[in-house]
């Protein structure tokens, strides 16, 4: 289920989400701007757009394309619909700014010193950070100026918009009733697994020994010994620290022959060695899951934050297609 936030963040918040917080990049659909709203009459240089007589510059738009694109490249004949895509989300970001400007939000400074330090900890030290925000066209005076426009949008999308929206208890049940594939589960086991890892490249004098060493610990289990200590002893696997257990995992999530050997396994089993591309394993079952409906109660908050969100976002795009009535938007792309 998405996030009722990120379902409605929109790009000049993204910006400072996407650096500062690592959030996630929900792209809302835009309505169209009408044609006696936008003139589009200049090349792609200084302003790129104006709402309301605030101007939207190229440099923004460039940062934009960064996030939107994340490093992924677009033909030369695609250019111009990306620009464009970028631009609208823009605009409309200013828009739900303007209108967030309007409203005081108590100690602002305090939350923009607290969320540009948050962020700054994600990274490993300032080096790193400067590096950021300057590979998106910034400095630190624009990287406060965007989060200082990011907490007032989200306030202003918080206020007037999510904590005005009702879902009553028929909507969630009836979703969960009208979508049962969106609430299957799989069937999932647990398992841990001791791994002698062997390069696919190693000798052959290599594979054997490893082989060998495998094949003794698995003598060692069937007079048993115990699973975790020797695990942690001597797999070479991370989940050795965790005395090889793996957790639950469902078909799909392993390599087809570890899937194969563990989904055989009955709880309490312990397979045969086998060999994957990563080396030699020994895997012992510790419990299955069958695959089922989750219940209705263990998914009834997780739906009603999803219909929540869903409404949320389509009060701001109405509130955005009645904003843009009376804006004064200009479009400055060829």
């Amino acid at each position: 289920m998405q996030n009722i936030h990120s379902s409605v963040w929109l790009l000049r918040a993204v910006l400072v989400a996407a650096l500062v917080s690592c959030g996630s990049v929900a792209w809302a659909a835009e309505p169209e701007v009408k044609a006696e709203n936008a003139v589009v009459v200049a090349p792609l240089q200084g302003a790129v757009a104006h709402v309301n007589g605030a101007t939207i510059d190229a440099i923004e738009l460039r940062r934009a394309k960064k996030v939107l694109l994340r490093g992924q490249t677009v033909p030369a004949e695609q250019q111009a619909v990306v620009d464009r895509q970028a631009v609208e989300q823009l605009i409309s970001a200013e828009l739900l700014y303007q209108a967030a400007s309007k409203q005081e939000v108590k100690d602002l400074d305090k939350l923009v010193d607290a969320k540009v330090a948050q962020g700054k900890a994600r990274f490993k030290d300032e080096q790193e950070f400067k590096k950021a925000i300057k590979d998106i066209e910034m400095d630190e005076k624009d990287l406060r100026e965007y989060t200082r426009r990011d907490l007032l949008i989200s306030r202003f999308v918080e206020s007037a918009f999510v904590s005005k929206v009702v879902v009553s208890d028929a909507e969630i049940r009836a979703f969960y009733d009208n979508n049962p594939d969106k609430f299957k589960r799989d069937e999932t086991v647990r398992a841990s697994h001791i791994l002698i890892g062997v390069d696919d490249k190693a000798s052959a004098d290599d594979k054997k020994k490893a082989r060998e060493k495998v094949g003794k610990l698995r003598k060692e289990l069937a007079g048993g010994a115990d699973f975790a200590t020797l695990a942690k002893e001597n797999s070479t696997c991370p989940s050795s620290k965790q005395g090889g257990d793996l957790g639950f995992f469902g078909k799909g999530q392993m390599v087809p022959s570890f899937e194969k050997a563990a989904f055989a396994l009955k709880p309490g089993e312990m397979s045969d060695v086998f060999e994957t591309q990563f080396g030699y394993h020994i895997v012992r079952l510790t419990e299955k899951k069958p695959a089922e409906i989750t219940e209705f109660k263990d998914v009834k908050a997780k739906i009603e934050e999803f219909l929540k969100g869903q409404k949320s976002n389509e009060a701001i795009q109405k509130y955005l297609a009645d904003t843009r009535e009376t804006a004064k938007i200009e479009i400055l792309l060829k």
